[in-house]
Order: structure tokens, then sequence, then C-alpha cells
């Protein structure tokens, strides 16, 4: 029998169980994967609540949850021709990726580049694309000088190291915990918070671009200190000063090729993707809790071997 987190009806993470249900068997087309490790994201837990965002992703209990996974393919459906069995793979399918098999259309994974663990590779496909659509909306270059809001999170960590590689300087945001770490990446750290100007302006005192994951603190930040609407995007607070034309690019803008040059990236050593922790299967709600404190550096994981 197989492990499947689920939930009967919307509400805390108090609602989610684990059933045990015989594993599905791929259809043409399809693979199925035993999942390896997932990775959690704070969209889960908002799906989770009910209410507009479970109602985007078309969430109706009972149902199970999470999007990012890795794994080995160990059943393949006919008429699948570019993968064999025990190849490693990753990728994402919404509510159904926290369970030891996942089934899905062959096209719709990547394989795992060797030099990227599971851990990593389970926990990219919605901040790996993400990162990846947010800075190339804002066509940065070395005259750049970006704010990057959460800048030790799961997409603010990718994002701020791809803004540098563009040749910007690049402020993030992070708590006092993670400022060497984001120095260490060559990202010049600052607190969140009351009096985020001031400290940004100190020293930055010419900001022309911002990547909010955080909220609307980020921009108005951004605004007040002259960054023009246009330059600003936000995965957080879509829908917050729509009047100054913020844009809202997130990870639909980017698909699977995107998916696989971050992934080499990371896997070659050229980016740096912490884990944060890793939680056996049976505490997802535990690994929810932790997630949901803010304060984390990278990516929450599951581990289902």
């Amino acid at each position: 029998m197989a492990r499947y987190v689920r939930f009967d009806e919307f509400g805390g993470i108090d609602v989610l169980h684990i059933v045990h249900e015989d594993p599905p068997l791929p259809a043409a087309g399809e693979i199925r994967v035993q999942v390896h490790s997932v990775g959690l994201n704070p969209v889960d837990w908002k799906i989770l609540h009910g209410g507009p965002t479970a109602a985007a992703y078309h969430a109706v209990p009972p149902c199970g949850n999470g999007n990012d996974f890795a794994g080995v393919v160990d059943e393949i459906g006919s008429g699948v021709v570019d993968f064999d069995l025990g190849d490693e793979v990753l990728g994402g399918r919404r509510m159904f990726a926290q369970a030891d098999f996942v089934i899905i259309d062959a096209d719709k994974v990547i394989r795992k580049p060797a030099g990227l663990g599971m851990d990593e590779a389970g926990s990219l496909d919605i901040v790996g694309r993400t990162a990846w659509a947010t800075v190339h909306s804002l066509d940065l270059t070395r005259k750049d000088t970006v704010l990057v809001s959460a800048a030790a999170g799961g997409v603010g960590v990718l994002a701020a190291q791809l803004a540098k590689r563009t040749g910007a300087t690049v402020i993030g945001t992070a708590s006092e915990a993670n400022h060497e770490f984001l120095r260490e990446l060559g990202i010049i750290p600052v607190a969140y918070g009351e009096g985020l100007v001031d400290r940004v302006r100190a020293v930055a005192p010419h900001l022309t671009a911002a990547l909010d994951n955080n909220g609307p603190a980020t921009i108005d930040a951004a605004l007040k200190l002259g960054v023009p609407g246009n330059r600003i995007n936000t995965i957080a607070a879509r829908g917050h000063r729509t009047d100054a034309g913020i844009q809202g690019v997130g990870g639909a803008q980017a698909a699977l090729p995107e998916l696989e040059k971050i992934a080499e990236l990371i896997a070659s050593g050229d980016l740096v993707f912490p884990i944060d922790s890793v939680y056996p299967l049976e505490r997802v709600r535990d690994a929810y809790e932790h997630l949901m404190t803010g304060h984390v550096r990278g990516k929450v994981v599951l581990s289902l071997v």
C-alpha cells in the first residue's frame, strides 16, 4: 500500500492526514514516479485554507496536497519512449505530489541532472520557474540596482542570485540570521520591517528595480525610493498599487526548458539552493508549521524514502 497526504475539508494544517491506497498505474503517455522528495510551498497551505486561492487551483476536498516532487520512474505507460525505468526525474503536479507515487504525463517532467540532490530537485518546480520568470521580467543589466525581498527564501534566494548574474547590484531583505549567508552570495543584506526605505537608501541611493517576494511593504518602499512601477515585479502582492503599473509575472511564464536551465545551474554549483530542513512524510503537519514561521532559509522538504 502507498501513502498519500489528503485533506477532506478546508482548514488549518490539522486537516492534513495520510491515507494508504493501492498504487495507481500509468495510462498511455504517462509514467509513474516513485517519489523520493517533496518541496513545500506557501501556496500549499493557502490552498488548504480554501477561498480564492483554492478556487484558482480547482481544489475541491477530498483531495491530495502539494506540487513539487522528484523521484525515480518505476512504471511506464504505452507510447512513452523518452524515459526508461530507473530514470531520475523532477517536476510538479498540483494536489498530487505528496505521495509515494505520482502519475504524470511523460512530457511534464525533466531528467534530474546528475549533480543535483533529490531534496533540491524535489523542491525546484515552483520556485525555480518563478525565480527565472521574475528576474527576466525586468531585463536587468549591470547598470541596475535591484531590491529582492525575502532573499533567503525559496524564490528569493534563487532570484537574487539570478539577478546578480546579470551584473546588477542586488540588495536583499532578510532576517539578521541570514545576513552573513547573503553576503557570501554577493548580496547586500538589509533587515526588513519598519525603516526599510532608510536602510536601503543607505546602501543604494539609486535603486532602479525591485522583485517582491514578501508583500506590499516591498512595493511601497521601492516606489518611495523612486523605482518606476513597471520595474517592480511582485509574486506576493498582486493587485497592490495597480495604479503604478506593478508587474505580476510568476512561474506560469516559465516552462520546462527554463526549469532545466536552472536545475543545471544548481547542479553545476553556479547557484546555491539551500535546504532549510527535511521531515519524514508522517510529519507533514510539523513541516508546514515550520514553513509558516516565515524564517526559513531555502526550502522545507518532505522525505519519502
